[in-house]
């Protein structure tokens, strides 16, 4: 009888979850499987010849390597300077870390487009430095538009706010008497950052990199507008691709942008699971 009521319950949770599950594989899974086919179909049927050609192919390449150079420096820069930070409003009490704790997530709040525009027109070689810079009698260039400085520095406008957040989150995990209890047993500032913070905000730095990488990967709002005709980002050249109806070659690209994502996805959960794995072991 207990057997009974148990697959009755059982039928009752899968029918709950069936509408959803069957919604993700809608929504999700069916597209995901439609561009992977698209990838090898060619005019004489099936075939490797669009990955050949985007592993071969000079020019796409230059763009492969390009938005991986692109995402890897942006990733560095934004957990480097998001780690100061976090660290700062941390352990500082200031004036100035509780203004910068109370500001840090505003460009977060402002839409893509708009922050892309903003920042256009102060960088461009014609912009408000440059108008300023003239009042002083110099013609200064920043010369960072059309190229990947720009990129970087929109992405990092984007990222280092998100970044913080999920460290600063990690930081806020350890307790203030643990800091204490090493110091009293003469433990220098380098020993409890590289055997203390570092180690148990380690995850944290590391989900916020992974999201970092994959939200830029496939970035088209800041290199379109940004960006340099060649090279361009994969999601840019994605987009000219599709402009230009070659669909079998756009959804190659489109699997390339979900293999590097899925590799940014798959140290995210061995991340968590070696946590886990710590957390077991307690």
């Amino acid at each position: 009888m207990a057997s009974r009521k148990n697959v009755q319950q059982r039928l009752l949770a899968y029918s709950f979850i069936t509408p959803a599950l069957l919604i993700t594989l809608g929504v999700v899974a069916y597209p995901i499987l439609n561009v992977i086919v698209r990838s090898f179909q060619t005019e004489d049927g099936y075939g490797l010849d669009h990955y050949i050609y985007l592993f071969t192919n000079p020019i796409a390449l230059e763009n492969l390597f390009y938005t991986l150079y692109i995402c890897i420096v942006t990733v560095v820069l934004a957990i480097a300077v998001a780690y100061g930070l976090a660290l700062f409003m941390r352990f500082s009490n200031s004036r100035v870390s509780k203004t910068i704790g109370a500001l840090y997530l505003l460009p977060r709040f402002i839409p893509g487009l708009v922050a892309v525009n903003a920042m256009i027109t102060v960088i461009r070689d014609s912009g408000l430095l440059n108008r300023i810079a003239l009042t002083f009698g110099y013609d200064f260039k920043p010369g960072l538009m059309f190229n990947d400085k720009g990129i970087i520095l929109m992405n990092l406008w984007f990222n280092i706010p998100f970044a913080t957040m999920l460290i600063l989150a990690g930081l806020s995990n350890i307790p203030d008497s643990v800091i204490d209890s090493a110091r009293d047993v003469g433990a220098s500032r380098r020993v409890l950052f590289t055997k203390m913070i570092v180690p148990l905000t380690m995850k944290d730095v590391m989900i916020a990199a992974t999201f970092i990488f994959m939200s830029n990967v496939g970035s088209f709002t800041t290199p379109y507008l940004m960006g340099s005709t060649s090279p361009q980002m994969i999601g840019v050249s994605l987009f000219t691709q599709f402009n230009n109806l070659n669909y079998g070659y756009a959804a190659a690209l489109s699997v390339v942008m979900f293999l590097l994502c899925s590799v940014s996805a798959a140290v995210y959960i061995i991340t968590n699971m070696r946590d886990k794995a710590w957390e077991k072991q307690e």
